[in-house]
């Protein structure tokens, strides 16, 4: 027998949109921690802004580079994972159809369905296509709509770059008395956005959203910055 699954395949679409664009928002907001955090770090040691641009370019690329390939060794992992089960659904329902019509059916009772519906149900949609009806009732998966590595690792690698620029082009621009605040400022608004967006998808509270996010990015300058002023001068010196 397959391993039924909980949930609801005809709100798959939508749910993996809204997982791609949450993702996006956290590959953004990760971006401009870990570049504002290297940046403003670099910032404390030293006034030279060619170091500080090397340093923040240097955090960009290797952040967006890590993000990126992280996702596709993840979603790559996922993508095996979905096509073993559905070779697995594929071989039982050629060895023992039967047996699978019925527990098709079995899942569509516990779904609120009356058992002669459900049976209905079950037989006209394993006539149409056995293996997408049983797919998406047992495994919640679209045979024909696999995640795919590539994408999600380019989407990591152009929100994570998207979400450092913010910082980076924040600190090199301002004269040397002015780079910390200006690329703060830059950094609390960038989180103030991507809070608000990640709220609003998760449907959490828009406000706590908000103060966890500025509070991290917040943190985290400080703490880089204060590390930075340990091994060099401070901005105005």
């Amino acid at each position: 027998m397959s391993v039924t699954h909980p949930g609801e395949p005809h709100h798959a679409s939508l749910g993996e949109r809204l997982n791609w664009l949450r993702a996006g928002v956290l590959g953004a907001n990760d971006g401009i921690v870990s570049v504002a955090g290297v940046t403003v770090g670099v910032a404390g040691a030293t006034a030279d802004r060619t170091a500080i641009l090397v340093a923040g370019v240097a955090s960009l690329v290797a952040g967006a580079l890590s993000m990126a390939g992280g996702e596709y060794v993840s979603v790559s992992t996922q993508r095996d994972t979905e096509q073993a089960a559905l070779r697995l659904e594929k071989y039982e329902l050629d060895t023992m159809p039967e047996q699978e019509e019925r527990e098709l059916a079995e899942i569509y009772q516990e779904r609120g369905l009356s058992p002669g519906l459900a049976a209905e149900v079950a037989r006209e949609l394993t006539a149409r296509n056995a293996l997408e009806a049983h797919a998406e009732a047992e495994l919640g998966i679209d045979p024909d709509d696999l995640t795919s590595p590539w994408h999600a690792a380019w989407a990591s690698l152009v929100a994570f770059t998207v979400g450092g620029l913010l910082p980076l082009l924040a600190i090199s621009v301002p004269s040397v008395s002015m780079r910390v605040w200006a690329c703060a400022a830059a950094v609390v608004v960038g989180l103030v956005l991507t809070g608000v967006v990640s709220a609003r998808l998760g449907g959490a509270n828009v406000t706590r959203a908000i103060v966890r996010n500025v509070g991290v990015g917040a943190l985290t300058m400080l703490v880089t910055y204060l590390v930075g002023l340990l091994f060099g001068v401070t901005v105005g010196g």
